[in-house]
């Protein structure tokens, strides 16, 4: 794990919420990863910030459901990726997972899933079974 991985868990108490950044729980903190909200990785070195680790700069995510997922969203509906990242941003300028910005981008997530609902192979079971109860 990196260290600003560390630090963010430690900084936004995830271990003790038992949730990340979009809401979604996880059972071992191995399963959480950095992801890049404002610069993404790709664009990284061009800008002169290296890799783009640094706190500013991230969301804890759980890699096999939020972390994935959003991705996913993001090549399907760049507006949704777009909205539910600017509720992250504003989560990590807080130093606080904000229950509301939760509720928010579960909204997305559930128009998201609701708007493709007939293309089973899109939404996994596991990114709506790992999410918190709001």
């Amino acid at each position: 794990m990196r260290a600003i991985t560390a630090e963010m868990i430690d900084t936004f108490d995830i271990k003790k919420l038992g949730y990340d950044f979009m809401g979604y729980t996880f059972n071992n903190l191995k399963e959480l990863s950095f992801h890049h909200l404002i610069v993404p990785k790709r664009d990284c070195k061009k800008q002169g910030l290296g890799e783009g680790y640094f706190f500013e700069n991230g969301a804890i995510l759980k890699q096999a459901t939020s972390h994935d997922y959003l991705h996913f969203i993001e090549r399907v509906e760049r507006e949704y990726f777009l909205r539910i990242t600017k509720y992250m941003i504003e989560e990590n300028q807080n130093k606080k997972i904000d229950i509301d910005n939760l509720k928010r981008i579960r909204e997305i997530l559930l128009t998201f899933e609701q708007r493709y609902d007939k293309e089973p192979q899109f939404i996994k079971k596991k990114f709506i079974r790992d999410r918190i109860s709001l």
